[in-house]
């Protein structure tokens, strides 16, 4: 019986210490802009054709196998703290290192992490 409950806190432990992202955002203004509602009011542009002001930048860190469409999602509800009307210019870089594992195939890119960031903007 002790055994059962060592093992289910130790089972506890490491999936708890496992993150699949882990989300910061920095200011680059001093001006103030009011948190979006949702962050469905935020949204992701590649080109920008109207006037706007860089308010800040957004950073996930993640595992590798995570899709660019759910890195965005993250990114805008950072945005939307910030109060950001879209993000843009997303850049990335893996970082880590390939390491030989005997874990199963969805835990194998457990060390390769890739950190995503954007711009958070406002338009003017």
């Amino acid at each position: 019986m002790l055994k059962k409950y060592v093992l289910i806190a130790a089972v506890s432990l490491f999936v708890c210490g496992c993150s699949v992202y882990h989300i910061d955002s920095r200011d680059t203004t001093l001006d103030f802009y009011p948190p979006k509602a949702s962050p469905q009011d935020v949204v992701y542009l590649e080109q920008i054709d109207k006037p706007y002001d860089v308010i800040g930048t957004v950073t996930v860190t993640t595992e590798r196998t995570r899709s660019l469409a759910e890195i965005i999602v993250k990114m805008k509800y950072e945005a939307a703290v910030l109060g950001g009307d879209a993000i843009t210019d997303i850049q990335t870089d893996v970082t880590g290192s390939w390491k030989k594992t005997n874990f199963p195939k969805f835990l194998e890119n457990a060390y390769i992490r890739s950190n995503y960031s954007a711009k958070v903007i406002v338009f003017k």
